[in-house]
């Protein structure tokens, strides 16, 4: 019997396509960030909040990640420097967003980064000199107006507090690290994982001087859960769910990946309403369905879009 039952699961397995298991990991990773939320501000609860939780979690994953980095440092070194630097520059807006979720209103960060389409439209237009088409257009004005409706909630379609500016932020930098990364990136996930959490952790020192004053060691009573939360960030966040990410991204289309990366959106809004108090007003909702609609639009083939 043992070994019946072991022959039946090594089939199934076996008839589990690779790019069924990619897109079923994206959905997890996806939802994982969505709920990235939480253990911040755990962190932040426990006396480590602002940029320092979030910086001690980036040197944790530079740790956790550097054995991978040491085994593949040939293809580091052999990467070009575009290539190395837009890894970088995603790693530094991932800190943005983290540390934009303690400060800010978390379904508001989350929606704030995902006008990433908008961005990347706007810089294949300025940068590169890409046409715009139609549906490029109505990226950018679905978008913008779903970010004056989000915002608009609180009296201007301006952001509102430090949260608000560094989701903006991170969105934006996010838009000019992927735009790079698409054309120049050859690493692996494992040591693309750790160049990511390196350039978080330069982010976070860079910021910290400006942002909070270092509030100290947490008390002994408390220090083990801090030190648990953090590990528990920078091992399930920061370096398996990053690298599932970079490997999906091999097995997927870009439109597929595009659009299974909403589960964040969704467990994101859902959650912090749920277990953080901090519901979408109604305008602020539809505001988010723009949002969203914008960036599937962005990933839709063009022959479906058109």
């Amino acid at each position: 019997m043992p070994r019946k039952a072991t022959s039946f699961s090594l089939d199934i397995a076996s008839r589990v396509s690779p790019a069924r298991l990619a897109a079923l990991g994206v959905l997890l990773a996806g939802g994982l960030w969505g709920i990235y939320w939480y253990p911040i501000r755990r962190i932040e609860a426990l006396q480590l909040g602002g940029v320092w939780g979030s910086l001690i979690i980036a040197a944790t994953a530079c740790v956790v990640l550097s054995p991978w980095a040491l085994a593949q440092r040939r293809r580091l070194a052999r990467s070009s420097a575009l290539g190395l630097a837009s890894v970088t520059l995603g790693g530094a807006a991932f800190m943005l967003y983290s540390i934009g979720l303690v400060h800010g209103q978390v379904a508001v960060v989350i929606l704030l980064f995902y006008l990433t389409p908008v961005w990347s439209t706007l810089i294949e237009r300025l940068w590169w000199r890409w046409p715009l088409t139609g549906r490029r257009v109505a990226v950018i004005l679905v978008g913008l107006i779903g970010l004056g409706l989000v915002l608009g909630a609180n009296g201007s379609p301006l952001p509102h507090g430090i949260g608000d500016w560094l989701g903006l932020a991170s969105g934006l930098m996010w838009a000019v690290a992927s735009s790079g990364m698409r054309s120049h990136n050859t690493l692996g996930p494992g040591e693309g994982s750790f160049l990511f959490a390196v350039g978080a952790l330069v982010a976070a020192v860079l910021l910290a001087p400006f942002l909070s004053p270092w509030p100290g060691l947490p008390p002994l009573e408390t220090g083990w859960r801090v030190a648990g939360w953090i590990l528990a960030a920078a091992i399930l966040w920061w370096s398996a769910s990053l690298a599932l990410i970079v490997w999906a991204a091999g097995h997927l289309p870009p439109a597929r990946l595009g659009i299974l990366m909403m589960s964040e959106v969704l467990v994101g809004v859902f959650s912090a309403a749920l277990f953080a108090d901090e519901p979408l007003a109604t305008i602020q909702i539809v505001g988010a369905v723009l949002v969203i609609a914008a960036a599937v639009l962005e990933v839709l083939p063009a022959r479906a879009s058109g």
